[in-house]
């Protein structure tokens, strides 16, 4: 048996319209203000579709080849980008002037979520080759069509 937890999945198909990057790019694309909660400091680990789809076809792969076998794995990118970094990608991507509200920090949110793929680059050969930057032009390719 294998288990995977999946770092903050993004893609280009409308499969996530209450997520982040999904609802600034409406709010961007609409000229309209942005809200950011804290400082824009906060990181998350943002896995591109691709690179989950290539990990869990590796992950297939090993569960066949081996024998009562029980691991857990992350799939991410293992590079955190600040919530700053993001719009920014996101603002410039899509050639557009920055409208930020900047909010008090959520309770509860934390500072840093990132994947440790280093059991999943061993077991599965899995290396995630989507930047969050080509991730986003790939969204606003599709989001534009």
């Amino acid at each position: 048996m294998l288990f995977v937890f999946v770092f903050s999945l993004f893609m280009d198909q409308d499969k996530g319209p209450d997520l982040a990057i999904h609802k600034f790019f409406k709010k961007i694309l609409n000229n309209e203000s942005i809200d950011l909660y804290g400082d824009g400091t906060t990181k998350r680990d943002y896995t591109y579709i691709e690179d989950l789809i290539d990990g869990l076809i590796k992950g297939l792969n090993y569960i066949n080849n081996h024998e009562e076998i029980f691991e857990i794995i992350n799939l991410g990118n293992n590079t955190p980008i600040s919530l700053n970094e993001m719009v920014n990608t996101i603002y410039t991507v899509l050639n557009k002037e920055k409208n930020i509200n900047f909010l008090p920090m959520q309770p509860g949110d934390v500072n840093i979520t990132y994947a440790d793929i280093s059991k999943a680059k061993k077991l599965i050969n899995y290396e995630p080759k989507t930047t969050f930057k080509k991730g986003i032009e790939k969204f606003a390719d599709w989001y534009n069509k």
